[in-house]
């Protein structure tokens, strides 16, 4: 998931966690907050987004769609994509929450995926229609996409240059994609073509270096392969780590560490991209981790039984939330005002 992270006070993270998270009480305005994509069950549209305000209390915007699949924060501005519904949602956000009911921008039947905000541009990944479109946040307006050979996933940029995985060569192939291209935002062109291996998902930046989750099916779909790869100065080394490994789809990097989500938790790779299975921090259970990210130095675990858990670098529990069906990505808002 590639987004804009700002800094949340420790305080928030350690105490304003609370067990009775539908329940929203004490001050009314809040400085930061968490907001949680919450996919929605398959076919219900009712998918939403949570926030988590710095004192621990819980609120949903309501149902907004089919598959709310990533959000973004830019500014006081929050960014949802709804998938299946393929628009986008745009809410103003204060110290009073957001304002609804927000700005649609529809995307044309594209299947809108992940996003990223560069130079008051939305750049975001659409299936459908197999490219990146832009969303002008002075016009509203989207426009002309760049068109690619595969199905475009993830996003991401260093602040100058975009990193777009393709997975899928097909709709719903067995991740039988095996590229990641750097693209000029200004040109919309591809400069840069990498071949990582096969299925290529979630990105992350670090040290300059670009580091990728993979996941790819058996032809009969009965089993799963994992691995990981790094973009380090155009040079690409890869690690495979096959059949039977409880690897997740989520790469994240906290405490100065990459790190894979990993047989209920998160466990660090090693500098041959091997995953540390000794190191792993969080005991969730096998598959039961949906999304990962760090947030000012704690991991934030999204789970398939429909809670948020947080955690430090040791392992331990320090926040937990009920949230909707399917928390599969985080952005973060800090009152710069």
């Amino acid at each position: 998931m590639k987004r804009i992270i700002f800094l949340v006070s420790v305080v928030f993270f350690i105490t304003g966690c609370s067990d009775d998270s539908s329940s929203v009480s004490g001050p009314t305005t809040s400085s930061s907050y968490v907001f949680v994509a919450c996919e929605g069950n398959y076919g219900a549209s009712n998918g939403t987004v949570y926030m988590v305000d710095e004192y621990g209390n819980t609120s949903s915007i309501g149902s907004l769609g089919d598959v709310v699949q990533s959000v973004e924060v830019h500014g006081n501005k929050l960014f949802v994509i709804v998938n299946n519904s393929h628009r986008i949602m745009v809410y103003d956000i204060t110290e009073n929450g957001i304002s609804e009911p927000g700005i649609e921008v529809s995307t044309g039947n594209s299947s809108p995926r992940e996003m990223v905000v560069l130079d008051d541009k939305v750049y975001f990944t659409n299936w459908n229609t197999q490219d990146i479109k832009v969303l002008n946040l002075f016009t509203y307006q989207i426009e002309s996409p760049l068109v690619l050979t595969g199905l475009p996933e993830d996003i991401i940029t260093d602040g100058e240059y975009l990193y777009v995985s393709m997975p899928n060569l097909a709709l719903y192939d067995q991740n039988l994609g095996s590229e990641v291209v750097k693209i000029d935002p200004l040109s919309m062109s591809v400069l840069e073509t990498y071949n990582v291996g096969l299925g290529p998902e979630s990105l992350l930046l670090f040290n300059d270096e670009v580091y990728v989750a993979r996941k790819n099916y058996s032809m009969d779909w009965n089993t799963v392969y994992y691995g990981s790869s790094k973009i380090s100065n155009g040079v690409v080394t890869s690690s495979n780590y096959g059949t039977g490994v409880a690897c997740g789809g989520s790469i994240l990097s906290s405490d100065g560490m990459v790190y894979r989500t990993y047989d209920g938790g998160v466990a660090p790779l090693n500098n041959d991209l091997d995953i540390n299975t000794f190191s792993r921090i969080g005991d969730y259970g096998s598959g039961s981790i949906y999304h990962a990210e760090e947030i000012n130095g704690f991991i934030w675990l999204g789970l398939t039984d429909n809670t948020v858990r947080v955690i430090n670098n040791n392992g331990a529990e320090v926040g937990f939330y009920s949230v909707g069906a399917y928390p599969g990505d985080f952005a973060v808002w800090n009152n710069q005002d």
